[in-house]
């Protein structure tokens, strides 16, 4: 909540009422349908500060004794309130979980923002923006008894986390492949992931503190709020001692600020701190560069934290502000580690030189400040015990700003601090930029298996193959040109990453929507991400607390990903090279997972077919972001092999669809013909026809003639009516009986397995079900630019069908045996298959009960692209709503590892709900809106981002960075 608002101290009240002079009556009653009605509208920002309704069924009785007691009826009859001129509604829910009622049970009770008596309610908090213009509540049509489930808003999207919903947002600050630290939504800095690999438990003794002195004395702060209770009982890590030993080595013990919240506009997180102790409000802005179409400057091992200081006082307040932070970048068993002054600005450097042996130990981390009258203390106190926090503390709460030299003999000096003295004249406010950085230049980190044993041999001899080496290593010298170049160019990158923010929240794209496409480029700040020397990207698909979950940028998770090709394309292509090149044998076979350093792979276990298909499609997409036919040329003969593997391993009788068992990203094999991985297969074919066609490659025919062959089958065989199914097939194959070879690997064919096949066919199949990934190839193909790749009806009927049946508002009596921790009890969650029609088999594919944020998205997406507005928005909501910082953190989804891959699929809501798509081989914008009126949205493209949509029923495009040539515009 805006504190200007709910902290308001003088102010003037007014009263809105249904009493009507000519009838004398104070009851207005509103039915479902009745035209909506204007109750309230004010031209200045306030508070709502009573609300009354009264409804039949419950309390109406008083009115009209002889009315009906339903007890059900405040569960049934929905409230929703709009402000003038939104699409969607800033409160949905049942009328009783508004008015905390829900129960219709006589409660008394007052908290912060809701007081609620036996008779009504009484609402202390509006979500408008000082100076705002407060507009009407319409009601009328917008409450309305609905049968079935209802979905509960708990949260305001893109809005304020405090309280509760602060517990625990960990926002991560990096580069691309550079690691990272996270701040949290206290001010606490955590998971610090440095040395190219997960740190999650990582929470050395960091932190910023201010010492305040005014006429009535002094105070002194931890520059954070309350420590969450999860950390208190939380875990133990190898170098800090847990909760069992009472936190030994944590600064927990520290006053600390009595209130904190956070608010993120990605790649900005701030953090509001306030204290009836403290006589200075304390704002905090962490932010890390992030700045499309600038890969490298989006890459660097940096993040800036911004400490805004006001005094609200009417006398003058002394400051100092600190940074105190242990040496935590030492290595374990080390001595040889020291603190040295930063050379760029003035500051501290934690350095930690080549132990013998052990090069990846080396590492240093930088922390300056450009104040021109900051001190720094290189030398804290040395001892035993708790001596070295003890002995800053009372620098601290005494207002000191030490200046000590590094130490020269003895035991290194076991931390440092820099200090900035502040004077704030009454209502003034001032600002100290801290600038950190990193650097970890060696690993002793590969992942993978080369080709051959001979190979491997031979990379031994080549260093850069031998270990991952950080892209940074090679771009800079050491940490002072690293730091060096941070500080100069600060500022500039900065308001270049403002640009982008501002760009992508100033727009009309729903919350929700913006909401989850910020929250998971989060991803590309995480250790999910890693950047080589050569500057490729490679990933994991999530992260994991001490390495990464799953290698090798695994291509058939990362094809949900469609960040990255639209905001750093050139990273995208060298995904594809690595895929089409390093990844693939001369037969067209294609290793799902590359090695680390990237090299070419082994080719000893089967392919991934939506993986190894999807790899094609997103060759078709990168050519036409990119518009270069050159690039396409040099990679079409890999291409054109992988196809052709495709078709020979599971479809040699080239029916158009893949009958042959085929891996998937469910990590089993699927018999027979499916929605799933068939739709992927003519959005390849189709692909592939295109890209011949423009090559002049005479299988263009054979290609086209397949996928129509392909298209046929699937919606006359595969389409049951309501939903794409598969086709169950294990006999009359090439491929034997899944009981042995290959693709019994990880199905264990027990003799009652053997029983259950005979009647159900191989496991781990989905058969009848309505699979929510049951037609992603076409959802691939409207990402890709590809058009309709099936039947526009079917594809639609089929998502409808999934929003219906795998949509659950609340999973308390759902039946998960997998794995259940993604979503669970009262929360909501798309599943990945249901059977409406029965024929849920024995024992599905091993995830089918399961909700996956990157499916969620990529249902929702597809929904919005066919004009399905509300239903692709729904899923949205009943997704970010779990992720609302009281159980998980609201900028990290989840899947197999922390930050997953998978979820970047949210990128895909902008091109779906906007229906705008650049191509550049030809210069068009295309446009396809999907909601009536003037809107705006994100655009980027390989020249330039801007804000694009419709006005005055005219396509648009502002550029806001680069440039973006658009010689013709087509509407759809």
């Amino acid at each position: 909540m805006n504190p200007d608002i709910y902290q308001i101290r003088s102010s003037r009240s007014r009263q809105f009422t249904t009493f009507d002079p000519v009838t004398r009556s104070k009851t207005k009653r509103i039915m479902p349908g009745a035209p909506a009605s204007t109750i309230v509208e004010s031209d200045t920002p306030g508070i709502i500060n009573r609300m009354w309704l009264t409804f039949p069924g419950w309390f109406w009785r008083h009115w009209e004794t002889g009315a009906g007691n339903d007890p059900s009826t405040l569960k049934k009859l929905i409230i929703r309130i709009y402000w003038d001129g939104e699409a969607y509604p800033s409160v949905e829910c049942p009328v009783g979980d508004f008015f905390g009622i829900g129960h219709c049970e006589y409660k008394h009770y007052v908290s912060r923002y809701l007081g609620m008596s036996s008779g009504g309610a009484s609402l202390q908090a509006a979500d408008r923006q000082p100076n705002e213009h407060v507009q009407s509540a319409r009601y009328g049509s917008s409450i309305y008894a609905m049968n079935g489930g209802v979905r509960v808003n708990r949260k305001s999207y893109n809005g304020t986390y405090e309280g509760e919903r602060n517990a625990y947002i960990a926002f991560p600050l990096g580069g691309m492949g550079a690691g990272m630290f996270a701040l949290e939504g206290t001010g606490a800095m955590s998971h610090f992931s440095l040395h190219n690999h997960p740190g999650l438990l990582n929470e050395p003794l960091v932190f910023s503190a201010i010492y305040v002195k005014g006429s009535s004395g002094s105070v002194a702060r931890v520059l954070e709020g309350a420590v969450p209770m999860r950390k208190v009982l939380g875990t133990r890590t190898i170098r800090t001692p847990g909760p069992g030993s009472g936190l030994y080595g944590r600064h927990y013990g520290l006053p600390r600020f009595a209130e904190s919240t956070f608010q993120a506009r990605f790649p900005f997180g701030t953090i509001e701190l306030r204290d009836p102790n403290v006589p200075a409000n304390v704002t905090i802005t962490g932010w890390s560069p992030f700045i499309p179409l600038a890969a490298d400057d989006s890459s660097l091992p940096a993040a800036g934290l911004e400490f805004t200081f006001t005094n609200p006082t009417d006398e003058p307040l002394e400051l100092v502000y600190s940074f105190n932070a242990a040496q935590f970048m030492a290595a374990q068993g080390a001595d040889n580690h020291r603190v040295l002054r930063a050379e760029a600005g003035t500051g501290f450097v934690l350095d930690q030189p080549a132990v013998d042996g052990r090069p990846w130990e080396r590492g240093a981390f930088s922390a300056a400040t450009d104040h021109p009258n900051a001190t720094v203390d290189c030398s804290w106190f040395r001892g035993g015990w708790f001596d070295p926090l003890t002995m800053i503390w009372e620098a601290i709460e005494t207002g000191q700003c030490l200046e000590k030299p590094p130490v020269t003999e003895g035991a290194p000096s076991p931390g440092a601090s820099l200090f900035v003295p502040l004077e704030l004249q009454p209502k003034e406010s001032r600002t100290v930029r801290l600038m950190l950085s990193w650097f970890v230049p060696e690993t002793n980190f590969t992942i993978g298996v080369p080709a051959t044993a001979q190979e491997a041999e031979a990379d031994m001899t080549n260093p850069e193959l031998r270990f991952h080496k950080p892209w940074y290593a090679g771009k800079f010298a050491d940490l002072s040109d690293l730091s060096a170049y941070w500080s100069r160019n600060y500022t500039r990158l900065r308001e270049e990453s403002l640009r982008f923010a501002d760009s992508l929240y100033g727009t009309t794209m729903p919350a929700e929507a913006v909401e989850a496409i910020a929250a998971n480029l989060c991803i590309l700040k995480s250790p999910t991400v890693l950047r080589q020397a050569d500057g490729r990207l490679w990933g994991w698909e999530g992260a994991g607390d001490e390495i990464g979950s799953c290698h090798g940028t695994c291509t058939h998770v990362w094809n949900y990903a469609q960040a990255v090709p639209h905001l750093f394309p050139e990273l995208e292509r060298g995904i594809r090279e690595s895929e089409f090149n390093e990844g693939q044998d001369a037969q067209g076979h294609q290793n799902f997972r590359m090695p680390l350093p990237i090299q070419p792979a082994d080719h000893d276990f089967h392919a991934a077919s939506d993986g190894q298909l999807g790899g094609i499609m997103k060759a078709y997409r990168e050519w036409r972001i990119g518009g270069d036919t050159e690039w396409l040329r040099t990679i079409w003969p890999n291409v054109k092999a992988s196809l052709h593997y495709c078709m020979e391993k599971w479809d040699p009788d080239e029916t158009g669809v893949l009958s042959e068992p085929h891996h998937n990203t469910y990590d089993i094999e699927f018999w027979g013909p499916n929605g799933m991985c068939s739709s992927i297969y003519i959005g390849a074919l189709k692909a592939a026809y295109l890209m011949a066609e423009a090559l002049g490659d005479d299988q263009a025919d054979k290609y086209k003639a397949l996928y129509r062959k392909g298209r046929v089958y699937l919606e006359l065989e595969l389409f049951n009516g309501r939903y794409f199914e598969q086709k169950i097939l294990w006999e009359g194959l090439r491929t034997p009986a899944p009981t042995s070879g290959e693709h019994a690997w990880n199905v264990n064919y027990s003799s009652e397995a053997l029983a259950l096949m005979e009647s159900e066919g191989p496991k781990y199949q989905y058969g009848k079900g309505c699979l929510s990934d049951g037609v992603i190839g076409a959802w691939f193909a409207e990402m890709c630019g590809l058009g309709d790749i099936l039947d526009r009806e079917m594809v639609t009927l089929h998502l409808l069908s999934v929003y219906e049946h795998n949509l659950k508002r609340d999973l308390s009596a759902h039946v998960n045996p997998q794995r259940s921790g993604y979503a669970l009890g009262n929360e909501g969650g798309l599943l990945l298959c249901t059977w409406p029609n029965g024929g849920r088999l024995s024992l599905p594919f091993v995830y089918s009960n399961e909700v996956w944020t990157g499916v969620e998205y990529q249902v929702a997406s597809h929904l919005l692209s066919l004009g399905r507005v509300e239903e692709g928005l729904d899923i949205v909501r009943t997704c970010r709503d779990r992720y609302d910082g009281r159980t998980r953190n609201p900028f990290n989804e989840y899947e197999c590892g922390f930050w997953y891959a998978r979820a970047m699929a949210s990128y895909g809501l902008i091109q779906g709900w906007s229906g705008i798509r650049y191509d550049a081989c030809d210069r068009t914008l295309y446009v396809s809106p999907k909601v009536s009126g003037d809107y705006s949205s994100f655009l980027c493209t390989a020249g330039g981002y801007g804000i694009a949509g419709m006005k005055d029923g005219k396509p648009y495009v502002d550029v806001k960075a680069g440039r973006i040539e658009i010689e013709r515009v087509v509407m759809e």
